[in-house]
C-alpha cells in the first residue's frame, strides 16, 4: 500500500546526497516525488540522484546555504526548471566539535550561518513560490540536541533549538497561505557528521 502519492511535486532537499537526507530523497522519490539535491559535492550528489527511483528525471544544483545568494539562486532555478516547487527539505548542516571556550568566533558564525541562516533564507526564497501555487511544505531537520545540549556541540545545538522557534513562527505566520512548516528532530543516527562524535566518544 502506498501511503504518499508525490507524483507531479518538486522537492528541494539541501544537503541530499547522504545520511538523513538521502533517506528521506529516497522515500519522497519511491512515492513519485522531482528529487533536486542542492549540495556541494557535485559527483556524490549526481551519484546518489541517479541511484534513487526515477532518479533520471531529477537534478542536482549546486549551493552553499551559508550564502544567501546562492540559497535565493538555487530556488529560482528550480522554479524556472520544474515550474514549481512543493517541498523544501532544510538537511543541509555542520558542526565543528571542540569544548565551548576554545570557539573562535568565526567557527560559531560558520554553524550558525549554515545550520540555521541557510535553513532560514531557503524558506524565504520558496514562499512566494509556494504561496502562488496554493500551498507547500517546509520540513526543517532539528536535532534531539534542539532540546538538550551537548559538551562538544554548543553552537550546533544553538542552532537546532533555534530551528524549533524558527519552524513555530514561519508555520504561525505561513499557514494562511497553506504552507505547513514542520521540524523534524532525529536521534542518534550513524552518518557521516557523527564520524567525530563517535570517536570522541560524546
Amino acid at each position: 500500500m502506498q501511503l504518499f502519492d508525490l507524483t507531479g511535486r518538486v522537492a528541494i532537499l539541501t544537503g541530499g546526497n547522504g545520511g538523513i537526507g538521502l533517506g528521506m530523497a529516497r522515500g519522497m522519490a519511491e512515492a513519485g516525488a522531482t528529487i533536486v539535491m542542492a549540495a556541494r559535492n557535485r559527483e556524490k550528489s549526481e551519484a546518489a540522484l541517479a541511484a534513487l527511483p526515477g532518479g533520471g528525471k531529477g537534478a542536482f544544483l549546486p549551493l552553499d546555504v551559508a550564502d544567501p545568494q546562492s540559497c535565493r539562486g538555487v530556488v529560482a532555478a528550480v522554479a524556472e526548471r520544474f515550474g514549481r516547487v512543493d517541498i523544501l527539505v532544510n538537511n543541509a548542516g555542520m558542526s565543528i566539535r571542540k569544548q565551548p571556550e576554545t570557539y573562535e568566533i568565526e567557527e560559531w558564525r560558520q554553524v550558525i550561518e549554515t545550520n540555521l541562516t541557510g535553513s532560514f533564507v531557503c524558506s524565504q526564497a520558496v514562499y512566494p513560490h509556494m504561496k502562488a501555487q496554493g500551498g507547500g511544505k517546509i520540513i526543517n531537520i532539528g536535532s534531539m540536541f534542539s532540546i538538550f545540549g551537548a559538551p562538544y556541540a554548543a553552537p550546533y545545538s544553538a542552532s537546532k533549538g533555534a530551528i524549533v522557534q524558527v519552524t513555530k513562527s514561519l508555520a504561525t505566520s505561513w499557514a494562511k497561505d497553506n504552507i505547513q512548516v514542520n521540524a523534524v528532530l532525529p536521534g542518534w543516527s550513524d552518518t557521516e557528521l557523527t564520524q567525530n562524535a563517535r570517536r570522541q566518544g560524546g
